[in-house]
């Protein structure tokens, strides 16, 4: 088995057995102690074949992302049932490993999805019954307090109970390992082999978890972790002058989305001396429907509805939202006419970088060694920017795991300094206490650099507009097309494969000057001479063409989904729109025919 870059890659590529969905229902109805909610919904889809069939034909796929889906009965459903599977997995693989490990033991922490709290205790209780130790927060936390945990605590691993910015109707289940990444590709591999040899999901044991408590196995966390965690946000802003003294006039407004970002994020505002700031009080409370929004993802306009009501209302700088479980955020800026404009993850990051790198250079902490971490699928802007001030850029396979992964390196080499790290997807990493994405960072920094150009009278995008003006303007754009079902991973496949075999030579007009075929770990130029690429082998394609523009394809990692990634530019905004817009057209009319 070749590792893979991501979850539902290794369904496509690798391919869990697809079971008699009959037969598998039928011993899922017969279940006598069956959770209620979940015996009365079995009993509502019966005789709706196509839905059985997708819940039960093939058991849930898990990759380094751990795994992800709509909650309900069935084999390939979020439930305490494959909850319980995936944590056997997990304790199996820790009870190899010896007792030290499982003193060790894991955190855990969830998000406000519906069963999350139900899930995180369920995996206590099976970690339990293997007398591994757990830490276990008292209330949801999220995501990179989960990561900066295990770090801080020491632990083997830990335990995410989250499906971060997706639908009311999903759950997810992610494990990190003893640096605070995500577990990486072989780890995971080896997790997932001791999960498929749990056969029988109802003959699980699990403890008893006041026992646990009585025990000394079950520990509850919370306030200390939580200090512990935004001391060390504290240190993110660079001026903290800036921060407290601009900061304290500075309006703008703050939306968790219903997730777990109000706490952490509130405090570890007034802790850099950010004191007028508003929560959007329809969104503050953590609440699994999502009653605002149909997706709890700041980079959809949706999300922003009820903050840009509120900053318009109290003629706000900007606004500021994070996902449920906090490791995502996006922003939307005050334009001149009053309406708000939203930013993209690439450039929230191309703003935050240069911050960063001018910052320090200016205080004279900028290290000749410094480095930007980004994946292969995000902006070159920011490359350009950090080639200005003399700072490497590395790029890897998407997924934070592979930069946590150089984060590692370069402390144990010394070669490099980390100065910032970012996906597209509007995740990045300023200090690299937490090994994931950080929303609380971002938002402490973030309100911080609205601060700096207010101070010179000017908004974030007249900041964007300064870069734009300087480095050239950069524009991105992500498609995607979903294929849910049992036939999903095949129709992606096909797409992937007619991409490969009948590899384009142009879009647009434009020619192709290299193909890179990560799965095959090869760059071939247009002239057919070859070169070795040096990045982990992954089921990703990606054109580089003669003017500068670079097409990515590949398959998400935690959905039924094929994404296609554009990055370009132009001497103007308008020529590079114009651009983008027809390597949209070439793609979708590549796909289509």
């Amino acid at each position: 088995m070749r590792y893979t870059e991501n979850a539902y890659e290794n369904n496509i590529m690798n391919g869990d057995a697809i079971v008699d969905w009959k037969e598998t229902y039928q011993t899922w109805t017969a279940q006598t102690d069956l959770e209620a909610h979940l015996k009365a919904e079995l009993t509502a889809l019966a005789g709706k074949d196509e839905e059985l069939e997708d819940a039960f034909y093939q058991p849930m796929s898990f990759g380094t992302a751990g795994m992800r889906g709509v909650m309900g009965p069935g084999i390939n459903r979020m439930n305490i049932y494959t909850v319980r599977q995936a944590t056997e997995g997990l304790a199996t693989y820790m009870d190899t490993l010896g007792e030290d490990v499982k003193k060790r033991g894991v955190a855990i922490s969830f998000d406000s999805r519906h069963h999350s709290t139900e899930f995180a205790h369920e995996a206590a209780r099976v970690l339990g019954q293997h007398g591994i130790k757990t830490y276990i927060f008292e209330g949801l936390r999220p995501t990179p307090e989960l990561s900066f945990t295990v770090r801080h605590l020491h632990t083997f691993a830990g335990i995410m109970i989250t499906a971060s910015h997706n639908p009311k109707q999903f759950n997810g289940y992610k494990i990190y390992g003893e640096d605070g990444a995500q577990m990486p590709p072989k780890d995971s591999d080896l997790i997932t082999q001791y999960i498929r040899q749990v056969t029988d999901l109802f003959e699980i044991a699990t403890a008893d978890e006041t026992n646990l408590m009585t025990t000394g196995l079950e520990t509850v966390i919370g306030e200390d972790v939580d200090q512990a965690y935004l001391d060390n946000v504290a240190t993110v802003t660079i001026n903290h002058d800036l921060a407290s003294e601009e900061g304290k006039d500075m309006t703008f407004v703050f939306t968790p989305l219903h997730g777990t970002g109000r706490m952490p994020g509130e405090r570890a505002l007034r802790n850099a001396g950010f004191q007028n700031f508003i929560t959007v009080p329809s969104q503050a409370e953590p609440d699994g429907d999502f009653p605002t929004v149909d997706f709890p993802n700041p980079e959809f306009p949706e999300a922003f509805d009820e903050a840009i009501k509120l900053g318009k209302a109290h003629q706000a700088d900007i606004l500021i939202a994070t996902d449920p479980d906090a490791d995502r955020l996006g922003t939307a800026v005050r334009q001149p006419n009053g309406d708000y404009q939203l930013l993209t993850g690439n450039q929230i990051a191309a703003l935050m970088l240069h911050y960063i790198l001018a910052a320090n250079q200016q205080a004279g902490t900028l290290p000749s060694n410094g480095v930007a971490v980004k994946s292969i699928v995000s902006t070159e802007f920011a490359t350009k920017i950090a080639a200005s001030y003399n700072i490497d850029t590395i790029n890897v396979l998407t997924g934070f795991k592979f930069i946590a992964e150089q984060i590692q390196h370069f402390e144990d080499t010394g070669d490099h300094t980390f100065m910032f790290g970012f996906e597209e997807s509007y995740g990045y990493l300023i200090k690299p206490f937490v090994r994931d994405k950080d929303a609380i960072q971002a938002l402490t920094l973030l309100a911080e650099i609205a601060a700096y150009y207010r101070q010179q009278g000017q908004t974030l995008y007249d900041g964007l507009e300064a870069l734009y003006a300087e480095y050239g303007y950069f524009r991105e754009q992500t498609l995607q097309q979903t294929f849910e079902g049992i036939t999903g991973p095949q129709k992606i496949e096909a797409i992937i494969n007619k991409f490969r075999t009948q590899a384009p030579k142009h879009f647009a007009g434009i020619d192709v000057a290299a193909t890179d075929d990560i799965a095959s770990g090869i760059k071939t130029y247009a002239d057919g001479h070859t070169e070795a690429l040096a990045l982990p082998k992954a089921e990703v394609l990606k054109y580089w063409l003669v003017d500068g523009t670079w097409i990515a394809v590949r398959p998400s990692g935690t959905e039924p989904k094929i994404k296609f990634y554009i990055g370009t530019n132009g001497a103007t905004l308008s020529a590079a729109n114009q651009k983008l817009q027809n390597f949209v057209d070439a793609i979708n009319a590549f796909v289509a025919d």
